[in-house]
């Protein structure tokens, strides 16, 4: 049997991704290969993510391989997958999610008593959900790998930075902040970006993928990315979406908010798991009723200003 190869970035963060998938395919006495891809995402890490005019900066190099036959999977965060992927593309994975909130790794417990913080965060729904709870902060951009940002964070006078729990987590970062001087919160008032904390597996339309995805976190995400989808969202606007499986129910909670954050079109819901199919587009149409097109609208003015 010829080995499957699996395609990925570079980052630490990536490899781990892959080596989880590698493990899980291993189990079925199935052969692999990894293979590191450098994406552009990585390559740029000047220019905040949504003004590099790329859908799926992060994936692109990977669907490159993939289409060139140099791969056989790509792994990657599935909150990096755009909703629409190119033709001969397919979604064909989903691993078990890992916890889906974010995380604000800080350096001093008196940042909850400032009048005034400084954040950061390269992430345009981090920075609006921030903001609506802390209008009189300041949000700087942060990129580069989760061990890059935390030693800007370091080096830097902000007073902390957002991330994705799973991220520091799988990065095994999480036990290294005290050495750092560090500390972290969860901020579980913050909803998360669709499909944050699994892993997803991309392939080309003809091949067959051994079953090993995780049946919660293949609903999930359907759920969310369709809700993403339907609101056009990617990088480009503050989206979060969060559909929790507990029992036979869904409790989804949704949201897209203006730039500054004052500004929220949400919905919450609560259904039962065998009615998922076409709930996200439902879910995301309601916000559309409420006026999210609008804010869409000038959302994308603001970002090409």
């Amino acid at each position: 049997m010829k080995p499957i190869r699996i395609g990925t970035r570079k980052s630490p963060l990536a490899l781990w991704q892959a080596h989880l998938v590698e493990k899980k395919l291993n189990e079925f006495q199935i052969p692999t290969e990894i293979v590191p891809i450098s994406s552009e995402g990585d390559l740029n890490l000047k220019q905040p993510i949504y003004q590099l005019g790329i859908t799926g900066v992060f994936t692109r190099s990977l669907d490159i391989a993939l289409l060139n036959h140099q791969i056989d999977i790509a792994v990657h965060s599935l909150k990096d997958v755009p909703t629409l992927l190119p033709e001969g593309i397919k979604l064909s994975g989903f691993m078990k999610r890992g916890n889906p909130h974010d995380i604000l790794v800080y350096k001093s417990d008196d940042i909850f008593q400032k009048e005034k913080r400084t954040i950061a965060t390269g992430s345009l729904r981090r920075t609006s959900f921030w903001l609506q709870k802390y209008p009189q902060d300041s949000v700087v951009d942060l990129r580069g790998n989760v061990q890059l940002r935390i030693q800007k964070l370091v080096e830097s006078n902000w007073d902390g930075a957002i991330f994705a729990y799973a991220g520091l987590d799988r990065s095994e970062i999480l036990n290294e902040l005290v050495a750092k001087n560090l500390k972290f919160k969860i901020l579980d008032w913050m909803i998360p970006a669709p499909s944050q904390g699994i892993v997803g597996i991309t392939s080309r339309s003809g091949f067959e993928m051994p079953e090993i995805s995780d049946e919660n976190s293949k609903i999930s995400a359907n759920i969310e990315r369709q809700f993403l989808n339907v609101l056009e969202g990617g990088c480009t606007a503050p989206i979060g979406a969060y559909a929790e499986i507990q029992d036979e129910k869904i409790i989804f909670k949704g949201a897209i908010l203006s730039l500054d954050g004052q500004k929220t079109i949400s919905v919450d819901e609560v259904f039962p798991t065998s009615n998922f199919e076409n709930k996200g587009k439902e879910l995301a149409e309601k916000c559309l009723e409420k006026g999210a097109k609008e804010l869409i609208q000038q959302i994308k003015k603001q970002i090409q200003n």
